[in-house]
């Protein structure tokens, strides 16, 4: 498969198995995501061929793919947020006798039953903007499950789940595999591909590199042969030393819309220097505080200092990025990327003002230096910085994300899950640059729900539950 400046799939032999969990594992830029969006017929191949129940197929549309049996969801959501539950899962599809309007009645009826399978109580006339990352994603698998798919790829399934709905996740997708669906399943949770594969496909930069029976196979094998070298397990040197506290929170309260508190009372420091880890599972308040900070979430009581300064609650969020804060949102696509817009639009949109000449005009020749320098700094793999970023692996995305903040020389660096939905070379790539930017004097504040990673890059943990530390 050949793009612009880039083969992002080299000659690659592709097996599938019958009944079976097929996992594939890659770094970002290995081209899993290419490789199946040619069998879901999004794409198409430059040259070689899909075989099929052993006959010769081309997918020109996903609606061709869907019609042989292969059904898709993809690792950034494609919901519609104006429309509701049951209208976003069979959106294209709709129920109708003849010429007669929708059935709606009977859409909401498979909605909530298609729901009641992967045990989630949602209502199918609630709107999809109204729901939490992590039940969008549920809902992206409803919409795939009500194509009755002989072939179902799931790129990224669990990336915003809590550990609960992966539970009942891998219960559905062994249920299917007993009535003989197959599963393509992409993820970088490795202990997760070991629970729930049967057959592992691994591809290194866009060529084929090794398959295996899960139950031959562990960890340590998939990453040697995933990067050729053995993982970096604590990025953290011993003795590290810190600063005066450069960010400053008290009684930190937020109360959402339905008048619940998201945030309850948090109170914390962070020093010059310091990597603060906030660990929690999915609802507990991490997202919430995050934009509190940064004064996304305007609707919170507490006081905010950042350098010895208080940061007053009705300054905005450009106001608080030109003080020093800065964030790096869970959600790439939702609230992170201008995805038709370039890699280098996406980089500086944030700091364009740093380069203003008599704020008025940009200064061309600094902006292209910049560019060019975050994206050699971060080893972003791109041909061109004005490739259109949804172009990119969601690893590479994320680099690019993380660069806008810092093109902003952040006093305090947020990080939403910096590490959701990117593989582990890329993600030791962004523990190495938090430690970095501590090394630099930058606070860097993060959150996860992963219990390795906050103790692999963690100077200090802070453990949030139900919106308070406990």
């Amino acid at each position: 498969m050949l793009f612009p400046g880039t083969v992002a799939l080299d000659n690659v032999d592709y097996n599938v198995w019958r009944g079976k969990v097929n996992v594939i594992i890659g770094e970002n830029g290995a081209g899993k995501s290419t490789l199946m969006k040619i069998l879901a017929g999004v794409q198409q191949p430059s040259l070689g061929e899909i075989v099929l129940n052993g006959k010769s197929v081309h997918f020109s549309s996903t609606r061709e793919a869907a019609l042989h049996g292969i059904g898709m969801v993809h690792q950034e959501l494609n919901l519609f947020e104006n429309l509701s539950v049951a209208e976003n899962i069979f959106l294209g599809r709709e129920l109708q006798k003849g010429i007669a309007p929708i059935n709606e009645a009977e859409q909401e009826k498979r909605a909530v039953e298609l729901l009641k399978r992967l045990d989630q109580p949602i209502s199918p006339k609630e709107l999809v903007g109204n729901l939490k990352v992590g039940q969008q994603q549920l809902i992206e698998i409803a919409k795939a499950l009500a194509e009755d798919a002989d072939i179902l790829i799931l790129d990224e399934p669990t990336s915003a789940l809590s550990k609960t709905e992966v539970d009942i996740l891998f219960r559905v997708i062994r249920e299917l595999t007993r009535q003989g669906v197959t599963i393509i399943y992409i993820s970088h949770r490795l202990e997760e591909l070991m629970t729930i594969g049967d057959v592992i496909t691994i591809l290194r930069d866009g060529k084929f590199q090794s398959e295996a029976k899960v139950s031959d196979i562990d960890v340590p094998w998939i990453v040697r042969e995933m990067l050729g070298s053995d993982p970096v397990s604590n990025f953290l040197e011993p003795g590290r030393t810190f600063g005066a506290p450069l960010l400053e929170a008290e009684h930190i309260t937020c109360v959402n819309a339905a008048g619940n508190k998201v945030v309850n009372d948090v109170s914390f420091k962070v020093h010059t220097g310091e990597i603060v880890g906030i660990y929690g599972l999915m609802g507990a308040g991490r997202t919430e505080l995050f934009e509190c900070m940064l004064g996304t979430e305007r609707n919170y009581f507490g006081k905010l200092w950042l350098d010895s300064k208080p940061v007053p609650q009705r300054l905005t969020p450009a106001d608080r990025i030109r003080m020093g804060m800065s964030l790096v949102p869970e959600d790439r696509k939702r609230t992170g990327i201008f995805p038709v817009s370039s890699v280098a639009n996406n980089l500086t949109i944030a700091s364009l003002w740093r380069r203003l000449r008599r704020g008025l005009t940009i200064a061309n020749k600094e902006e292209e230096t910049v560019v060019a320098s975050t994206i050699g700094n971060l080893s972003i793999k791109v041909s061109s910085p004005e490739v259109e970023i949804q172009a990119l692996s969601g690893g590479n995305q994320q680099k690019v994300v993380i660069g806008r903040s810092l093109l902003t020389n952040p006093k305090v660096l947020f990080l939403d899950e910096p590490t959701r939905g990117i593989d582990i070379g890329a993600k030791a790539d962004v523990f190495r640059m938090m430690v970095q930017l501590s090394q630099q004097g930058i606070a860097v504040v993060f959150s996860t729900s992963d219990l390795k990673e906050i103790m692999a890059v963690s100077d200090r943990i802070l453990v949030m539950s139900g919106g308070k530390l406990t």
